[in-house]
């Protein structure tokens, strides 16, 4: 095992303070991953991991090793140093650096009636983070971006998926590259739109599907609109006409696994 990091100043950690940038993260195709549950479904999700740092107070080395599995991976760090590491409280004492993933269309694989989310334009890391713990809940095939705001491996998407952002297939594309690609798997897209739609609890989801939401301040673009096989609706009882679009994702959502009887198709 590597000796114990005891400086702040350590070319490693130094590397894992910038890594906090987008541009640092984008041009190293590395990002960091924080906490044990999270790196667990890293692995589990075939990430290539280039170092593991965790602090020998906090955890011990035999526990951080189950998970990686190759011991050459392991750096121990002061709990002083990792406390300066670490974005988040939390963490567990463990603290990795991994390869990102290419996320595109035709690195998804279907089954026979596959159920996709796609997002257009998604801004905050907290509501990508929320999706993506829906579609992990809903075991869903893939959760497609469209024209993404946000970097898939800022640190609060990771924190707030709880690591789901490994657990489900996701991909980035423009929406007309999108729309195509459904066509292609002949998904019927259903579009959540505010006017002339139906409500959502009146669809049939049980055939190939693609949900489609749009951000919170102007909707979907007029694109999805007019390609949608139907837009729906979700019947609102209050004042306001929508929800946080991670809730309302997963009120769609659930409805599609409940017709489906809460099993993959």
């Amino acid at each position: 095992m590597h000796p114990l990091i005891t400086s702040p100043q350590n070319p490693k950690i130094k590397n894992v303070l910038a890594l906090e940038k987008v541009r640092e993260r984008r041009e190293q195709n590395v990002f960091v991953i924080e906490g044990l549950k999270e790196l667990s479904l890293a692995v589990a999700g075939n990430y290539t991991l280039h170092s593991v740092f965790f602090c020998p107070d906090i955890i011990a080395a035999e526990q951080v090793l189950k998970i990686v599995g190759d011991e050459r991976l392991l750096l121990p760090v002061q709990q002083s140093v990792f406390e300066k590491m670490a974005y988040r409280e939390g963490t567990g004492g463990v603290l990795a650096v991994a390869e990102q993933k290419k996320h595109s269309l035709n690195v998804i694989t279907l089954r026979s009636t596959p159920l996709v989310l796609v997002l257009e334009s998604v801004e905050k890391p907290g509501n990508l983070g929320a999706l993506l713990r829906t579609a992990d809940a809903a075991a869903l095939d893939a959760v497609i971006i469209c024209d993404p705001q946000t970097d898939f491996y800022n640190p609060n998407v990771i924190r707030s998926s709880v690591g789901c952002l490994f657990t489900t297939p996701v991909a980035s594309a423009t929406s007309a590259d999108t729309v195509a690609w459904l066509r292609k798997h002949n998904i019927h897209i259903f579009a959540t739109y505010l006017q002339a739609s139906r409500p959502y609890h009146e669809m049939d989801f049980t055939q190939p599907a693609a949900i489609v939401m749009g951000t919170e301040a102007t909707g979907l673009s007029d694109l999805w609109v007019q390609e949608a096989d139907v837009n729906i609706i979700i019947p609102m009882q209050g004042k306001i006409d929508s929800m946080n679009v991670s809730t309302a994702a997963a009120v769609v959502v659930f409805e599609a696994t409940r017709q489906r009887g809460f099993v993959r198709l």
